[in-house]
C-alpha cells in the first residue's frame, strides 16, 4: 500500500477517533453533571458515542477494501485469531463468574479483542514474510 493511502487512512482513522473521544468526554461531563437529562434524552446521550464510533467502522472499512489480497488475508488471520480467542476467553470466564469469580464488565471485551488483532497481525504478518 502506498504511502499516500497509509497516511490518507490514519488521517482519517485518526480524525474519526479524536470525534469519538470529544463525543465520549462530552457526554460523561453532562451525564454526571449538575443537571443531566432524563429518561429517553439520557439514553441518547449516553448512546451519543456510537455516531462518531460508525465513522470509525466505516474508515476501518474501506481501508480493508483499498487492500491487496495479501494484506486481506493476514487481516482475515488476525482477525480470525482475535475472534475465536476472545469468545473462549469471555466465555471461559463467563464459567467462572458461575462459580463465584467477579462479573466482568462488557467494556473488557473490546480491549481483549484487539490485543488479540495485534498479536494475529504479528503472527500472520510473520507467516507471509
Amino acid at each position: 500500500m502506498s504511502g499516500a493511502k497509509q497516511g490518507r487512512y490514519l488521517l482519517e482513522l485518526g480524525a474519526a477517533m479524536g470525534a469519538y473521544a470529544l463525543v465520549l468526554a462530552g457526554s460523561i461531563a453532562w451525564l454526571q453533571g449538575v443537571n443531566p437529562p432524563q429518561g429517553l434524552g439520557r439514553d441518547a446521550l449516553a448512546l451519543s458515542p456510537m455516531l462518531p464510533g460508525l465513522a470509525v467502522v466505516w474508515v476501518i472499512l474501506r481501508q480493508l477494501r483499498r487492500m491487496d489480497e495479501l494484506q486481506r488475508r493476514v487481516q482475515l488471520e488476525a482477525l480470525g485469531l482475535a475472534f475465536a480467542g476472545t469468545a473462549l476467553l469471555t466465555l471461559g470466564y463467563g464459567f467462572l463468574e458461575g462459580v463465584g469469580y467477579p462479573r466482568m464488565s462488557s467494556f473488557v471485551v473490546w480491549p481483549v479483542m484487539a490485543s488479540l488483532w495485534v498479536v494475529g497481525l504479528v503472527l500472520a504478518a510473520r507467516r507471509y514474510r
